[in-house]
């Protein structure tokens, strides 16, 4: 089987009916040929990857599909006689998160093992190469799926292939489940192949298992391709996804267990209250994207084999968030806010640049959740900025070493919310909004005692009430997302005396 490097020499030293030619080539020197044939992945990051030792009965969207969860594929070439593609991605980062991901989880098509390394060229091109014309035609209309123009059926059909017999609703079976699986989870994994029209969850057989219904078949066909046999967290929550027998869902109820995202209208459940428009839209749960074309699978986990990785994310879970106002960020606000979507162990604000920190969470999928929802958040009048760092760890600083108590530990802290891997905390996270979830209130608290308790930190109440079966619980309703963040950063772990301490938290809900 001819190597990257092999193929592209005779791909460019005159042979007839040239398949394909590169641009922005850098020729190898013999250090690294030597160095290559030891290692598939250590020719320098490119955004053109070599594909090898693929079925000949392996299609070109089905190429496509291994480098989608990680960002707009801009080109494809298939080398049938070969065994061999090269698929090209929009961007280098993408490439690199791709390499990084199945070097040590290696894909398969059709039950056959394929290889995936950097070639040594920058751009692919296939202008003018008609037996490429399938393939084109399938990575348009796979592309097209990405931006929500055309439906996913074209890509197949476009292969001369033929289109899935079965139908759009999945069966999933959640296999070792250690830590919860809620509706909104579940929807963040899935919509990326498709738009979700329905979810129903429920436990049968002392399983969780859940129903979820794609606007179209071949939505579903790509999603189980992909998911099927992977694990949501490291070493559990393994997803085990058949087709279902049924062909349209029938929700009742918009609630926690089931949701149709086409109907605004739906009861929760007591004939009386509703889901939030922003949690019933027919484009999903109000939850930032991650960047990319396609985005990223909402859950992350360590790029073991078999386990549902984040693309674009490796196991980092230091960020550096920038753009910070540096007379107002303090470590202690930093922990607190970005204590609500993770445990974080350390928080350090540069010396000389006050306006940019690094943030250690416990792992790098809290690190991941921090970005999604904080990213573009406003704290203290600016605009903050939020994405992973180059760094493993945040060094704390030496004896002696002038500091200014810029540089925290908290990895001991007791006000971590998730030490507990059954706590409620993982089935509450939300993104940052103007009501905020009160609860750990003393009896002797009054409406008023905490009206005034958040307007002494510069907030506007709008809106406050107890909820009704449980006094110690309330939400309260803030002049502003930005407002809300200030003050749960001033008020969580507020003393009430007594060794009574508040709790603070963003709602989905409103008043």
């Amino acid at each position: 089987m001819l190597s990257d490097k092999q193929w592209s020499w005779q791909a460019s030293s005159g042979v007839s009916n040239r398949p394909f030619t590169m641009s922005n080539s850098t020729p190898a020197t013999d250090n690294e040929k030597k160095k290559g044939k030891g290692n598939r992945s250590s020719y320098s990051p490119s955004r053109v990857l070599h594909i090898r030792r693929i079925p000949s009965d392996v299609t070109g969207a089905e190429v496509v599909s291994l480098g989608l969860p990680f960002g707009k594929v801009t080109n494809l070439l298939m080398l049938r006689g070969k065994g061999q593609a090269f698929l090209e991605m929009a961007s280098i980062d993408a490439a690199v998160s791709m390499v990084n991901y199945y070097t040590p989880a290696t894909p398969h098509l059709h039950n056959q093992p394929v290889y995936i390394q950097y070639s040594n060229y920058k751009e692919l091109r296939t202008d003018n190469q008609h037996n490429q014309a399938r393939h084109q035609a399938a990575l348009q209309g796979m592309n097209a799926v990405q931006h929500g123009n055309v439906g996913i059926t074209s890509a197949p059909a476009a292969e001369g292939g033929v289109l899935p017999s079965h139908g759009s609703v999945l069966r999933i079976i959640v296999e070792n489940v250690c830590y919860p699986i809620t509706l909104d989870i579940l929807y963040q994994i899935f919509s990326k192949f498709g738009f979700v029209v329905k979810i129903i969850m429920f436990h049968k057989n002392n399983q969780f298992q859940a129903l979820l219904q794609y606007a179209d078949a071949t939505n579903a066909y790509y999603a189980k391709m992909s998911l099927d046999g992977h694990s949501i967290y490291t070493g559990c929550c393994t997803l085990h996804i058949d087709f279902s027998k049924l062909s349209n869902l029938t929700v009742k109820y918009n609630n926690d267990k089931s949701r149709d995202f086409t109907r605004v209208d739906l009861p929760f459940g007591d004939g009386q209250r509703t889901v939030e428009t922003s949690l019933s839209t027919p484009f999903g749960p109000s939850v930032p994207p991650v960047p990319g074309t396609l985005g990223s699978l909402m859950i992350t986990t360590s790029a073991a084999p078999g386990h549902v990785t984040v693309p674009g994310i490796p196991g980092n879970s230091v960020l550096l968030v920038s753009n910070l106002n540096p007379e107002a960020i303090t470590p202690y606000g930093l922990f607190i806010l970005f204590g609500v979507y993770g445990d974080v162990h350390r928080v350090k604000i540069m010396f000389k640049k006050r306006g940019i920190a690094l943030v250690q969470m416990a792992d790098a999928t809290q690190a991941q959740l921090a970005i999604n929802y904080l990213n573009g958040q406003r704290l203290y009048g600016r605009v903050m900025h939020a994405t992973l760092s180059k760094y493993q760890t945040i060094q704390l600083p030496r004896e002696g070493q002038e500091d200014k108590g810029l540089t925290k530990d908290y990895s001991n802290s007791p006000l971590h919310r998730f030490k507990n891997p059954c706590s409620k905390n993982f089935q509450n996270i939300f993104p940052p909004s103007a009501t905020l979830h009160l609860s750990n209130i003393p009896p002797s608290v009054t409406v008023d005692d905490l009206k005034k308790l958040f307007t002494s930190k510069g907030s506007t109440v709008k809106g406050f009430k107890f909820f009704q079966k449980d006094c110690k619980m309330a939400l309260i309703q803030l002049g502003s997302v930005e407002e809300a963040v200030h003050a749960l950063i001033e008020l969580h772990n507020h003393d009430f005396g007594e060794n009574q301490h508040l709790r603070v938290s963003f709602s989905k809900s409103s008043i």
